[in-house]
């Protein structure tokens, strides 16, 4: 039970996260946001590990596929005046975010279904 609460926290903290940084990566120097990344690629594995359960599985993964290909498509987002290139980090950090869980939870999926 613990373990599930630790996962919810990973996902929120990094969310809010990829939320936060998305903001203001253009005020960041390379080597801080290098360590914010992967943050968020180590909250993504505990997220993955911790938080989905057998049940969840197949909507975790439609909800992870759709905000994938959203954020393969966030390149168009800069060209919206003021706001854009925010919308565009934003969605491309959530997608460095979720990519790891999204990994982990394909993979204990392919193994279940192996065992039969």
């Amino acid at each position: 039970m613990k373990s599930k609460k630790f996962g919810r926290w990973a996902f929120i903290i990094g969310l809010l996260i990829a939320i936060i940084i998305g903001l203001f990566s253009g005020n960041l120097g390379s080597n801080v946001l290098g360590w914010i990344i992967s943050l968020l690629v180590v909250l993504g594995l505990i997220v993955g590990f911790l938080n989905i359960a057998e049940r969840e599985i197949t909507p975790f993964l439609v909800a992870a596929i759709a905000l994938l290909v959203t954020g393969t498509a966030a390149i168009n987002l800069a060209i919206i005046p003021q706001i854009g290139q925010y919308f565009q980090d934003i969605v491309l950090n959530i997608s460095v975010f979720l990519t790891p869980a999204a990994m982990v939870v394909a993979l204990k999926s392919i193994f279940s279904l192996a065992k039969g």
